[in-house]
């Protein structure tokens, strides 16, 4: 069966379902490939010279709307991974999240599931799964994903980051969203270089975040596993914020005081932990869609900088609920929509220049790592091609 057939196929069974009812989009050519190749990915983006060269000359630091708007608008968009907690219903705040993230200009087709369109995954699905995923996106779109999580979904995301890494067993399958099956490969096709890579040990995020993960949701059954790994930090992740919030019985270690809390790097990720002021909560804290929707709020979360402190700046008057951490995510995720879209930009014309780049998976080109100290391009030991596995 084709694989315009099969999504013809997956499209009626989601109007079936009612899952699919609003939500049919025709997916990148590189998605419906039994086999993805630089050739393929790389030649599905057209970039004109002008518009290449605005997105190099942008600062990934300073990233304003207008830029997001007038630039990274007219770009693709790296995919984001969201991971829900496990509550009743609490899957309608990563929603609220997700619509944030579309009201302030990403784009809604990066986010959502690409057959079911759905916005987020379950803390209950798997993390095995979720990493074979990630592998998936990043050898089909030529960009390495973002992964965020609220409460047990944060935890997810960071086992997911070790699942990556090898901490739970040397070899990961390709997960295929399309067909909702693993695929008989543990390795990928580099995008951006052609080179034949394993999963383990070779793709990364190039940010994750968790919020509100830890305290009571650590004794759950499907948590005993990440014991001694929550808090470490593998370099799966370029980039990783962890957010937690005083007297968070559910999310907050030792009540959420204290450097309990704390997050900290296994070996290059730049690693952040940040304490959310008061007025966020830890069940509604990705409730956000409401701030992209009143002017006050929406600019000032356009001029947030993400090095700033609570203690130091002032919310706007108006419905602010959760409008720091909407601010640190809208920040983080522009500036890596920007470095992402600066990598496949100085790829695409490697490619087009001449011969294939013996580059390496997350880690071969050098893109930011001036702005992030050691994050996006050289996070990593650098992973470097299995040289049991053959060229493709």
């Amino acid at each position: 069966m084709s694989a315009m057939n099969r999504l013809g196929w997956l499209c009626l069974l989601g109007l079936a379902c009612g899952g699919c009812s609003s939500y049919c989009q025709t997916p990148p050519r590189s998605y419906l490939a039994d086999q993805a190749t630089p050739d393929l990915v790389l030649g599905q983006y057209h970039l004109d010279s002008r518009l290449q060269e605005r997105v190099l000359a942008l600062d990934p630091r300073h990233v304003s709307q207008q830029d997001v708007r007038q630039v990274l608008s007219r770009c693709p968009a790296p995919r984001i991974v969201n991971i829900h907690g496990g509550t009743l219903l609490v899957w309608r705040q990563m929603r609220s999240f997700s619509r944030f993230l579309e009201a302030m200009g990403y784009p809604q087709r990066q986010i959502r599931h690409p057959i079911w369109g759905s916005y987020s995954f379950s803390c209950y699905g798997s993390s095995d799964k979720l990493a074979g995923l990630i592998a998936w996106y990043y050898e089909r779109d030529g960009m390495r994903p973002m992964l965020i999580g609220h409460s047990q979904g944060g935890m997810e995301a960071v086992k997911v980051l070790h699942q990556l890494c090898g901490g739970f067993g040397s070899s990961k399958r390709v997960y295929n969203p399309m067909t909702g099956r693993y695929e008989d490969r543990d390795w990928i096709v580099d995008p951006l270089t052609g080179r034949k890579l394993s999963v383990v040990g070779n793709v990364q995020v190039s940010f994750a975040s968790a919020v509100g993960a830890g305290g009571l949701t650590r004794f759950l059954p499907n948590q005993w596993s990440m014991a001694g790994r929550l808090r470490s930090i593998p370099d799966s992740a370029c980039e990783f914020t962890g957010f937690y919030m005083n007297a968070d019985l559910l999310g907050g270690d030792l009540l959420g005081l204290g450097s309990a809390n704390a997050y900290h790097a296994t070996g290059c990720a730049k690693v952040r932990t940040m304490l959310l002021p008061l007025g966020h909560e830890h069940y509604f804290v990705p409730f956000t869609a409401h701030l992209a929707d009143d002017a006050r709020t929406r600019q000032w979360i356009s001029q947030y900088v993400a090095d700033d402190r609570p203690g130091t700046i002032t919310a706007p008057a108006g419905p602010a609920t959760n409008i720091v951490w909407a601010a640190e995510m809208w920040a983080a995720v522009r500036r890596h929509w920007c470095l992402e879209v600066q990598r496949l930009v100085r790829a695409q014309r490697e490619w087009r220049n001449g011969p294939r780049m013996a580059g390496k998976a997350g880690g071969g080109l050098d893109v930011g790592a001036d702005v992030l100290g050691g994050g996006a391009g050289q996070c990593a030991p650098g992973p470097t091609a299995d040289p049991t596995l053959a060229q493709p």
